[in-house]
């Protein structure tokens, strides 16, 4: 038997005879952010350190994957160590390491599981490749009863995972077991609210929940939505009205129209862009309430599946009034509606360690060999955890 299995065997019968909380280390280097945590199985955050890109991105108007990738090797090694220190730790003190697989940038993903692999296979610790979406949608396991003071919620509740790169909703059943209701048929809310960002020439705002997406919600609480939402489309409105899945693509060009070609949002005039920022931002929600509660009718009612909560996540759930609109809806159903902290809906180490920390558990170890997944449907993890 080699090393490697007889590492991952042995992780997998010892999990059950803990009697002291498990320490997990979570790597996350999926898109801009540089970011290691320490979490443990009774809920504790020892440690975070964030590193991030702004000063590189912000001039070429969004992510460069391969300069985000430089920025990650140069980072990485010392907020790893800053992470062990705030701890208190040492590697040999871990119980198992966690890394973002995929999805993510294909220059970036490696140089965290390059550095997960290397730590793992020298202080002979289990390994654990996190979804990274999975890893998002177990937040609020983590945080609620510490944080939120309710409990974590049960499984199945239903996700909606809403990023730069993702418009997800997602029944989670269990640990690595998700059914998906529906996703984008184009840009992802996150995508589409950062480019409208850019074409209002709003100017990021600076530290972790900063960025695009951020200013255009700053830019929205001055503005007058009914101004021009009447301009705006209503996306999936006839063919698609009855699909549960999501398109903010139109929404983006509507807004391009206005500003370039109709001449109707003079940027130099702060009014109207904020006018335009507030009635983008109703357009987005109003979208994603119609998907939603098309999804809450079928699994609720129809189905009768005995949902705890609706949970939302995501860097684009730390938007104020997006929050306040969902938990309207989900108190309709009847549900509770649960997001973690606005510093852990961005990505994050911290969601790496704890979904990394819930498969260790469940004994979903994996080998030292493993590789990055950039496209990686979340609903695979049934078949490769089985």
């Amino acid at each position: 038997m080699s090393m490697i299995r007889a590492i991952t065997c042995s992780s997998k019968r010892f999990i059950s005879t803990y009697n002291r909380p498990i320490k997990v280390l979570g790597i996350e280097t999926s898109c801009d952010d540089t970011s290691a945590a320490i979490v443990t199985s009774d809920r504790k955050i020892l440690a975070e350190v964030v590193r991030g890109q702004q000063e590189l991105h912000e001039p070429m108007g969004g992510i460069v994957p391969t300069l985000a990738s430089k920025g990650h090797s140069r980072n990485l090694p010392g907020v790893i160590c800053e992470t062990l220190d705030r701890a208190g730790l040492l590697v040999q003190d871990l119980d198992a390491i966690a890394v973002t697989r995929g999805p993510g940038l294909p220059p970036c993903l490696p140089v965290g599981l390059n550095a997960a692999k290397t730590l793992a296979a020298v202080s002979k610790k289990p390994l654990i490749g996190v979804h990274h979406m999975e890893a998002h949608a177990l937040t609020a396991r983590l945080t609620t009863e510490n944080d939120l003071n309710q409990p974590a919620p049960a499984f199945p509740f239903m996700t909606l995972l809403i990023s730069g790169g993702h418009t997800l909703l997602l029944t989670c059943n269990n640990i690595g077991d998700y059914n998906q209701l529906g996703t984008t048929l184009d840009n992802a809310v996150g995508e589409a609210i950062d480019k409208t960002a850019r074409l209002l020439d709003l100017e990021w705002i600076k530290g972790r929940r900063g960025g695009p997406g951020a200013a255009l919600e700053r830019a929205a609480l001055q503005g007058d939505p009914e101004r021009f939402l009447p301009r705006l489309p209503t996306p999936m409105l006839q063919r698609n009205k009855s699909v549960i899945g999501f398109s903010f693509s139109g929404l983006k060009t509507a807004v391009a129209r206005l500003i370039e070609m109709d001449k109707l949002v003079d940027l130099k005039k702060p009014q109207d862009v904020s006018d335009m920022a507030a009635a983008f931002q109703i357009a987005c929600i109003r979208h994603l309430e119609q998907k939603i509660a098309l999804a809450l009718e079928r699994e609720l009612v129809e189905l009768k599946k005995p949902l705890t909560a609706l949970v939302v996540s995501g860097g684009v759930a730390s938007n104020t009034l997006f929050r306040s609109r969902l938990e309207a809806l989900a108190h309709a159903y009847h549900l509770p509606l649960i997001c973690p902290p606005p510093q852990l809906c961005t990505d994050n180490g911290v969601m790496i360690a704890w979904a990394g920390l819930e498969r260790f558990q469940a004994g979903l170890i994996d080998e030292y060999t493993i590789t990055t997944l950039p496209k990686w449907p979340l609903e695979e993890l049934k078949f490769r955890d089985e």
